[in-house]
């Protein structure tokens, strides 16, 4: 049986009682599919590991298939600061290097505020009003896809924009102001949605997470404050398949939306370069900033399209190449059964 956690990953997570906890035999490459375990870690003792949720999904394991390693296949190393690849059913971890390395992850942030979104925003044909603080915002923003290009229309104070064209722009552009528009429309500012953001980490049972703004925009000074890992993105990820919404929109790869008026027109194209050039991707997040350097979430499905995983590379200067290298590398090399 594939191992749920190994290494570091034992420290300070745990399984519900229902789930499968690897025994000792499985700590090898030859014996579970997964790097060895560090000759520094801890000890694994199910003891530890009995009271709380490791992957808070209600459908773990309904289909009863595990990932398994075909024989004799070598472990992967994909060169970027940490990367983690899980199976979405099970939460099975297939590939695992430093994914519990806290660091800054950018727009990946975006994810966590496309799920309170879908939760509290019953109905997202609800109208927006883009204020002031919405648009203060530094990097990305709805009609200039970097910070320094602006090839379509801003958007303008007061405009008034349904949530669904913000959640467009916010995954699919990675508009910062868009993102900034949602969580203060939902709390009533921007730090009190960041509250909500930490405090739904906190159930979720993330415990290296943390987060800072909406958008992932590090704060000055705070920089430090800003983190989350791998392995807690790739939860976070896996917990958004809930809602298809989110992916469905992930999945468009250029399109436009009107102010709830009809007067003005913003242009949107999608920044994930893999969506129509990787085989069975269904629909990925960027992130960027000069702090957390390059990063990319993937979702993807396997040939029979009855599995999916979940891929995650922080600070990868050659994410495109190193996702579309781990992502054939994962279907090639394990079955599910």
């Amino acid at each position: 049986m594939p191992l749920w956690f190994y290494g570091d990953l034992a420290k300070g997570i745990s399984v519900d009682n229902n789930l499968m906890v690897a025994q000792s035999s499985c700590q090898t490459t030859d014996a579970c599919g997964l790097p060895k375990v560090a000759e520094n870690s801890a000890p694994f003792e199910s003891k530890d590991v009995e009271s709380q949720s490791i992957f808070p999904i209600n459908s773990a394991m309904a289909s009863g298939l595990f990932p398994i390693r075909k024989k004799n296949v070598p472990d992967i190393k994909i060169w970027a600061g940490s990367s983690v690849v899980i199976d979405v059913d099970t939460g099975t971890i297939i590939h695992y290097d430093d994914g519990r390395k806290r660091t800054q992850i950018a727009s990946l942030t975006k994810m966590m505020t496309a799920i309170l979104v879908m939760e509290n925003i019953k109905d997202l044909n609800e109208q927006i009003t883009i204020t002031k603080e919405d648009l203060r915002v530094d990097g990305t923003k709805v009609g200039c896809p970097t910070s320094v290009i602006c090839n379509s229309n801003r958007m303008y104070v007061g405009e008034k924009v349904y949530a669904k064209d913000l959640m467009k722009a916010m995954l699919m552009n990675s508009a910062n102001d868009s993102a900034t528009a949602l969580g203060t429309h939902i709390a009533g500012s921007s730090q009190k949605f960041v509250d909500m953001m930490n405090y739904k980490a906190e159930d979720m049972g993330l415990k290296d997470t943390h987060f800072c703004t909406p958008s992932g925009l590090e704060i000055d000074g705070q920089e430090d404050q800003c983190y989350s890992t791998a392995y807690d993105l790739a939860r976070i990820a896996a917990y958004s398949l809930k809602f298809d919404t989110i992916w469905d929109i992930m999945k468009i790869p250029e399109g436009q939306f009107y102010s709830c008026d009809g007067k003005y027109m913003h242009v949107l194209k999608n920044t994930d370069m893999l969506l129509n050039t990787l085989p069975g991707c269904v629909g990925g997040k960027t992130g960027f900033t000069p702090l957390a350097g390059k990063s990319l979430m993937l979702g993807a499905e396997e040939p029979t399209g009855k599995h999916k995983i979940i891929a995650v590379l922080l600070n990868d200067e050659q994410r495109w190449d190193d996702m579309r290298t781990l992502v054939n590398w994962v279907f090639e090399n394990y079955k599910w059964q």
